[in-house]
């Protein structure tokens, strides 16, 4: 198979002919019909993530069809249309027969743990517990670009965050993530503000539902900028972009009893962010984080899309080749790009 490969972190990869996977006992191999580029993807590549073993195949956002089952396959047969949460559960501890599939201890991560989906095909594990049929109305591109995301968008905003209509919810960071934040939240009934450096961000925030918008680069206080728009403060609020100022502001623009979700990673020298816990505690504020979503979960999100609420494809600002997305993962923490990349041509 062709896929996307280095032996090196920060090396530049390399478009090389690997061998084709084969399905595990309780697994599947999908022949990939899309995947989203992601920060997370990046990340990985600078050597963030101790589970990356090198050589490495990255990729985690995923569509396609099934092309081969392990024996131990019952729910899944060649030639369905199948996307996969980026964090998989095992299927047999405590955490994934309590439904949280999202923070198994013995989780399954394509494109970190495992050989991921820059590739012409993916290897999956636990297919049965993991893996998420599509509605014929959902197309490749569409689907891989819930994988991470918007699926991690979806559980913070409407399961952590418990966000209700009329709702102000304060996202910083207007990225993939972001977004998806802004859309989910939108179509809950919630007043979603978005807030960037970048005012071509900024005015995708707007398209996708944002009632209001801060540019950080040109107004004084940020967080003051939140309190007066919401008149005292958001009673949610999003990190979607994992930065010790992102995450502090995002704390401390919460009106009482507000409460805040980590989505954005933090990782490296990012890892140990000052948060204001004074507020923390007086305010009785609620701090979450927001790490994946289940895969039986995917149903309320995937019905949603297919009334219309939510259209995730309108995040997609580019469907590029596998040779584009070498250029496209080294530069992900610079790119000024709204919206999503999709690798739909291996």
């Amino acid at each position: 198979m062709k896929a996307m490969f280095y032996d090196a972190f920060e090396k530049a990869p390399e478009i090389r002919n690997l061998p084709d996977p084969e399905p595990g006992f309780d697994g599947v191999v999908v022949k990939v019909g899309a995947s989203g580029l992601c920060r997370s993807d990046w990340h990985g590549w600078m050597g963030h993530d101790p589970d990356i073993k090198l050589p490495h195949v990255p990729g985690h956002e995923l569509a396609g069809k099934v092309v081969a089952t392990g024996k131990g396959v019952m729910r899944f047969k060649i030639g369905d249309r199948v996307t996969v949460p980026f964090v998989s559960g095992c299927g047999h501890c405590s955490e994934c027969h309590s439904g949280n599939q999202q923070v198994c201890p013995n989780q399954f991560q394509p494109g970190f743990t495992h050989w991921g989906s820059f590739a012409e095909y993916v290897a999956i594990d636990y297919a049965d517990t993991n893996l998420v049929h599509l509605p014929e109305e959902i197309d490749d591109a569409t689907a891989a670009s819930l994988g991470c995301r918007f699926a991690t968008s979806f559980r913070a905003v409407a399961d952590q965050a418990r966000t209700g209509p009329g709702d102000w919810v304060a996202v910083h960071g207007c990225g993939g993530v972001g977004l998806s934040a802004i859309m989910i939240a939108t179509a809950l009934g919630a007043n979603a503000i978005g807030i960037d450096l970048s005012e071509d961000k900024l005015a995708f925030a707007r398209q996708c539902g944002a009632v209001a918008t801060i540019n950080a680069s040109t107004v004084a206080d940020v967080v003051e900028a939140v309190r007066e728009i919401t008149k005292g403060g958001a009673h949610v609020s999003i990190d979607a972009l994992g930065h010790p100022v992102t995450c502090f502001n995002s704390i401390k623009n919460l009106r009482r009893r507000g409460r805040h979700v980590q989505v954005g990673l933090m990782l490296g020298e990012h890892a140990t962010p000052s948060i204001p816990m004074a507020q923390v505690i007086g305010h009785e504020l609620e701090i979450y984080g927001s790490h994946g979503m289940q895969a039986w979960r995917y149903d309320a999100m995937l019905a949603m899309l297919t009334a219309g609420k939510m259209r995730p494809q309108q995040l997609i600002s580019r469907r590029i080749s596998l040779e584009e997305a070498v250029p496209g993962l080294m530069t992900m923490d610079k790119s000024e790009t709204p919206g999503i990349s999709v690798i739909t041509t291996f």
